[in-house]
């Protein structure tokens, strides 16, 4: 018998089994989610000019006692007001560009205004610059700004459409065809018999991929029949990733394995000294790479977040792939963990971590109250209550 591979071991296999999909072009409007294929170099500076950051008057510094005369409005989207000669000031507001003599902004609540005459009423102005954004204060035209590999989220797509972007180069998304295997497995609402269950393990699966950027296929509640499911996977070899949910233990109707290798797949490795999700596969069929995770609700979960998810975005180009972990502190002791790594489900709140009494990999009523993975590395220590654990958040 193989010994276990180890969780960092097994991970860094399946990288080196994948490649990084080619780059695409896409709208600014399409890109969130997608990853960056390309540094970001800025095209414009930001701001492009020195604008006021408060609704106030622009002075000179030099004038800064005041009082002034007021000689002009500058308005957000308007070209500047005429330039200032000392003693002159002008209404301005905030995003408006400041007129050229000025240099500094005085709060419109620090003044008091008769007419034409504005006076000061409380020192506004303790250094040269106030309440002023300076033109390439944030970044300059050529800065390099977002790296290759960064997540497009929503401040990242501003940030890039600031800089003057209309359109990214991105990874391409993953092509994942998700397939769920079992005679007991029924449509999602229809009425099972004692011997049945609702497809459910695909539903979680493809919501988790939801989150990420792919084109999900999914072939649903495939028999345990060799010829149905060699047709099932055959047909999805035009994808960049097959992932398997069920049969990829050793049982005589676990014919997951057998249909892969069948097909001429290279299994690269099976079984991981983690829990739950000891019995994940691995390899290729082609240039297509295959996961097989396990059919416990909880075991294709946490499989499929320390391996399918990081597998995703490393293809779709990703810097960062493989999980975050955090640390909190655990709120009971934590007994000392044997050879397989362990991932308990469990709650994170204010009062730190605290893992459900019932690790049974088949209850999706516990994984759906957790909000985190608590991390147990192989052949860890006892952990006293109140020593700081890591945790994947879900």
């Amino acid at each position: 018998m193989s010994a276990l591979l180890p969780l960092e071991e097994a991970q860094a296999r399946l990288i080196a089994l994948a490649h990084r999909l080619p780059a695409e072009s896409v709208s600014v409007h399409d890109a969130a989610g997608r990853y960056l294929a390309a540094d970001l170099i800025a095209k414009r500076d930001q701001p492009a000019a020195d604008m006021s950051a408060m609704d106030g008057y622009a002075i000179r510094f030099e004038d800064r006692e005041g009082p002034w005369t007021l000689v002009g409005e500058c308005k957000a989207g308007s070209p500047p007001c005429r330039a200032l000669k000392p003693g002159e000031t002008a209404r301005i507001f905030t995003g408006s560009l400041l007129p050229e003599g000025a240099d500094t902004v005085v709060m419109q609540e620090n003044v008091a205004a008769d007419g034409a005459n504005i006076r000061l009423t409380e020192e506004p102005s303790p250094s040269r610059g106030r309440h002023v954004r300076h033109k390439g204060g944030d970044f300059a035209r050529g800065d390099s700004g977002l790296q290759a590999g960064s997540l497009l989220n929503a401040a990242a797509l501003g940030q890039a459409v600031i800089a003057g972007y209309g359109e990214l180069q991105v990874g391409k998304q993953p092509r994942i065809a998700v397939v769920s295997t079992g005679d007991e497995l029924v449509a999602p609402g229809d009425e099972t018999l004692l011997h049945q269950i609702p497809a459910s393990n695909d539903i979680m699966i493809s919501a988790m991929l939801s989150l990420l950027t792919a084109e999900t296929r999914s072939l649903s509640r495939i028999a345990d029949d060799m010829k149905i499911l060699c047709e099932a996977l055959e047909s999805a070899q035009d994808c960049d990733i097959i992932v398997t949910i069920g049969g990829a233990s050793v049982g005589d109707h676990d014919l997951v394995g057998p249909a892969f290798r069948k097909l001429g797949a290279e299994i690269d490795f099976y079984k991981i000294a983690m829990q739950p999700g000891k019995p994940v596969m691995a390899g290729k069929i082609g240039k297509t790479v295959i996961l097989a995770l396990p059919g416990n609700p909880a075991s294709a979960f946490v499989s499929a977040t320390l391996f399918l998810l990081p597998l995703v975005r490393y293809m779709a180009g990703a810097a960062r792939y493989l999980p975050d972990y955090q640390s909190a502190p655990t709120t009971e002791a934590l007994p000392a963990n044997g050879p397989r790594a362990q991932f308990l489900r469990a709650k994170v709140d204010q009062a730190g971590i605290t893992p459900f009494d019932s690790q049974d990999s088949a209850k999706l009523s516990v994984l759906a109250a957790a909000n985190a993975l608590l991390y147990r590395p192989a052949d860890a220590d006892v952990a006293k209550a109140g020593a700081l654990v890591p945790y994947i958040a879900i």
